[in-house]
């Protein structure tokens, strides 16, 4: 048994300070006040020292395991050692359940990264699966990232939804011209940058992916209702338009990815849609693509949830920062907590402190220039890291 007292503890509903928080086994037994901490002598004490005692943060769209399995475009780790070495980093930032966002691309689009090959696409998957069954330090799932004009992957993702390997399933099309790329001259220069191209290269490319077919209706749908069957939440990505949310809506989709506007942004709301916005978004005070600006989304309460995207260490700070200019750090909290976890139906389980939940638990503390501190972690009842600062 722990305590985890002399802190504010975050519950669903606020933050309640001079509270203590019991664990017993790995669940939450019960929220007390600091006065009856005495009552629970045999229990392992941690000294919050004031801090925040928050639920572990569930990061339900990132694609950071990618870098660390291929760290260069043509280098491949080992991905079980990666999948062990980006937990370390995971935990460290107060992620206790991880949804990695793994891309089902066309083999011919992925010449230049070599991680996203369906080949070792699939042995990244088959290592997240089988992390349930070995010793880990935190929760691994799948957000599997479908592009519409992988038509012969199809197959492929199905399998995967049959075998239980699959927990979120976003489909997405990066059709030049549209969506997240609306704005074909960004396109060009990523491309140019990440895949080494000439202009006139890119012209090519852009071309052929434009005149790509894409996967028909009737089969998305089909696709999405295994999905539903087996319990796993659908995506939209990249929303751009109202017509594109109708149609999302009806295959089943629940949550909207990086909706591209504000306005279509509200539109996914009044669709009943959660949204996700990006973290690393609030710390570079914009969208790298020139999209939505999360800052303005939170603002205009059009975003639910925060995502890591590609750096974990985006969620922490985040939401400090988010609070440090105005926002309610209890909603912030939620963003990275309880939010996702509804989304992805996990909150019977995880994403609150409450009694009998799974003691997913973080401690975190503010240093004197307001920087946020992870000082410890527990994930299922487990004390997982201990960290500390010093000044010599």
């Amino acid at each position: 048994m722990y305590i985890i007292h002399n802190g504010k503890v975050v519950t669903e509903s606020t933050i309640l300070e001079n509270h203590a928080v019991v664990i017993k086994d790995d669940l939450i037994h019960s929220i007390i006040p600091e006065e009856k901490v005495s009552h629970f002598k045999e229990a392992e004490s941690i000294d919050a020292d004031g801090g925040y005692i928050s639920p572990g943060f569930i990061d339900i769209h990132s694609d950071y395991i990618e870098t660390v399995v291929s760290p260069r475009p043509s280098s491949v780790m080992d991905f079980q050692l990666s999948l062990r070495e980006a937990e370390k980093i995971l935990i460290s930032h107060g992620i206790t359940t991880m949804f990695h966002s793994l891309s089902f691309y066309r083999k011919e689009m992925m010449t230049h990264k070599q991680i996203r090959h369906p080949e070792n696409m699939q042995q990244m998957v088959d290592t997240i699966h089988r992390s349930q069954n070995q010793l880990h330090m935190i929760r691994h799932r799948l957000h599997a990232r479908f592009e519409l004009d992988n038509i012969e992957g199809i197959n492929q993702l199905v399998e995967n939804i049959h075998d239980d390997k699959v927990h979120l399933l976003s489909f997405m099309d990066h059709t030049p011209g549209q969506g997240q790329y609306r704005n074909l001259e960004i396109y060009r220069e990523n491309t140019k940058v990440h895949r080494n191209l000439s202009d006139e290269e890119v012209s090519v490319l852009i071309a052929e992916r434009k005149s790509t077919e894409l996967l028909t209706m009737e089969k998305i749908t089909e696709v999405a209702a295994l999905a539903q069957k087996k319990g796993i939440a659908i995506a939209s990505h990249d929303d751009d338009n109202v017509q594109k949310l109708d149609l999302v809506k009806a295959y089943g989709t629940t949550i909207s990815e990086f909706p591209i506007t504000l306005e279509i942004a509200r539109e996914a709301k009044k669709h009943g849609l959660q949204t996700i916005v990006g973290a690393p978004n609030i710390l570079l005070g914009g969208s790298h693509s020139g999209n939505l600006s999360a800052k303005e989304a939170i603002e205009c309460r059009c975003a639910d949830i925060l995502c890591s995207d590609y750096y974990p260490a985006a969620l922490l700070h985040a939401i400090f920062q988010l609070h440090d200019r105005g926002e309610d750090l209890h909603q912030m909290f939620m963003m990275v907590t309880l939010n996702p976890a509804q989304a992805v139906a996990m909150d019977n389980e995880i994403g609150s402190i409450k009694q009998g939940k799974k003691a997913d638990l973080l401690v975190i503390k503010r240093m004197q220039d307001g920087y946020p501190m992870l000082t410890n972690t527990m994930v299922n009842g487990e004390l997982m890291t201990t960290t500390n600062y010093r000044m010599s």
